[in-house]
Formats: C-alpha cells, sequence, structure tokens
C-alpha cells in the first residue's frame, strides 16, 4: 500500500501541475509532458533539421524575421520559454513550428508574401500552435501514457528524449485537425492585432496560400486549397472576425515597401534546391 501511494503521488502531481494556458482569455488545458521537456524535444529537432535543411545565410533576413517573430512572441499568451525563429532557403512554400518555440519559414514562402503584415500572419498563426500546444498534444499521444509520463516525472533517459525528437520529426509534415487549426486562426489574428499590424495580413494570406493549391507544402496553413471547403470557411471566419473587432487599419501597420526591399533580398527561384 505505501508502495503504490508513492507511485500515485508523483503522477497526481504531474497531474495537477500539467492544467497549463493553452489561449487568450486564460484557457488551459491538461498537459502531461512539462514546457522544459517540450523545449528540450523541441531543441533536438532542431539540431536535426539543422543538419537536413539548408539555413539561409542572410543574418540580416535572419534578425528581420527575429523580429516581427518577437513582436507577436510580446503580446502572446505564452510566455513560459523562448521562441527561436529560423529562415530555410528552400523553395519549399513552408512554414511550420516545431514544439518549444522552435518557428521555421521557408524562402519560398517569403517570395510570396508582400506586406510585413502577411508574414506576421504566419508568423502569428505558428505562434499560435506553439500557445495552444498543439504539437505537443499530438507528440504526447503519439507517444502513449508510459512514455509520456517517463518525460512528465523528469526522466532524462536518453532513448526516450531521441524516440520524442525522432517522432516529432515524423509528425512535422501531417496537417492538424479542424478545430486545431480553427483555434491558430482566431489566436493568431487576435496576437496579429495586438502587436500593431493590419488584420488585412492574415485575409490576405489565407487567399494566396489557397490560390496556390497544391504548391505549398501540408505546413503552410495546413495545405490550404482553393476549392477545398475547409478553405473557404476558414477565410469566411477571418473576415467575420476581423468586422467584429472593429479595428482602424489606419493605425495598424502593413509594412509593404519595408517588406518589398526586403524581399529583393531573397534568393531567387531554383537557388535554393
Amino acid at each position: 500500500m505505501i508502495r503504490k501511494s508513492l507511485l500515485i503521488l508523483p503522477l497526481a502531481a504531474a497531474l495537477f501541475l500539467a492544467c497549463v494556458a493553452t489561449g487568450p482569455g486564460g484557457k488551459t488545458s491538461l498537459i502531461i509532458i512539462p514546457s522544459s521537456q517540450e523545449v528540450s524535444i523541441g531543441a533536438g529537432m532542431a539540431q536535426e533539421l539543422a543538419r537536413s535543411e539548408r539555413i539561409f545565410p542572410d543574418s540580416t533576413w535572419q534578425r528581420y524575421l527575429n523580429r516581427v517573430g518577437q513582436n507577436i512572441v510580446a503580446v502572446c499568451d505564452r510566455k513560459d520559454i523562448q521562441y527561436h525563429f529560423t529562415v530555410v532557403e528552400s523553395d519549399q512554400i513552408n512554414a511550420f513550428a516545431a514544439p518549444g518555440g522552435f518557428i521555421y519559414f521557408y524562402t519560398g514562402l517569403l517570395r510570396e508574401m508582400d506586406s510585413e503584415a502577411e508574414m506576421a500572419a504566419v508568423v502569428a498563426h505558428e505562434i499560435s500552435h506553439v500557445v495552444a500546444r498543439h504539437g505537443i498534444k499530438r507528440l504526447q499521444a503519439t507517444l502513449g501514457v508510459a512514455m509520456a509520463y517517463e518525460l512528465a516525472l523528469g526522466n532524462e533517459n536518453s532513448e526516450v528524449l531521441h524516440t520524442a525528437v525522432g517522432l516529432g520529426l515524423g509528425l512535422l509534415s501531417a496537417g492538424y485537425s479542424r478545430s486545431n487549426e480553427r483555434e491558430a486562426d482566431d489566436y493568431g489574428l487576435t496576437y496579429l492585432v495586438r502587436a500593431g499590424y493590419d488584420p488585412q495580413g492574415m485575409e490576405g494570406m489565407l487567399q494566396k496560400l489557397a490560390a496556390l493549391g497544391g504548391r505549398s507544402s501540408s505546413s503552410v496553413f495546413e495545405g490550404l486549397a482553393s476549392t477545398h471547403p475547409q478553405t473557404q470557411e476558414r477565410i469566411q471566419n477571418t473576415r467575420a472576425q476581423i468586422a467584429r473587432m472593429n479595428v482602424n487599419s489606419s493605425n495598424l501597420t502593413l509594412g509593404r515597401q519595408q517588406y518589398q526591399q526586403m524581399r529583393s533580398r531573397l534568393p531567387q527561384k531554383g537557388a535554393g534546391q
């Protein structure tokens, strides 16, 4: 009986500590894997990505993406971690967030944008996945209860962490659920306006990626296609949310001129292959 109690107590403590903020307005969710281990998993994934992807060697662009990213981070609902923003040199039309705040943009996607507000919209969407812990929820479900609790209880077993990193990398190309995407759109638009950007940047990007259809990766706003009913629903939801916000766009940043200058620094199509 004593031994059973000793086992139950740490699990109960882990569950108690796992009710964490996962969105605006004080929304919370039950997350087994703590932030410290989530960051370790994300860092491990970032190490693997650094080996497999070509990091864009333009420090001006890396600083620019980080500045815009930190503008969104400053107004988001999760600040218990550090966020890292990286530009990858590739013609893929792609962007994604790994667990723990590691966010990647591909030059192929950046070439499709016309303003800083459009880039900030995608940044806000990806940050929202991290705020809502969509990636770590999906990962802990894939790991299973036993391995998730090993991480939750501070087990530094390198084999468990290595398994989590491998599974996390495999999940990067998998799309999120419809409810996850609604949340990321909703939170992202809220954060976009809080950071002082024109919310039309969000609708503009949704329209752009819908028009691209099959050319965009499944990770970019999760594979929008112009004929997909869910795509049109998301665009309509975004328009309705913008209308409810009743914002004065004249006081918000579009950033078209500065973005055009930065876009001229991107590699030409074909150079990133």
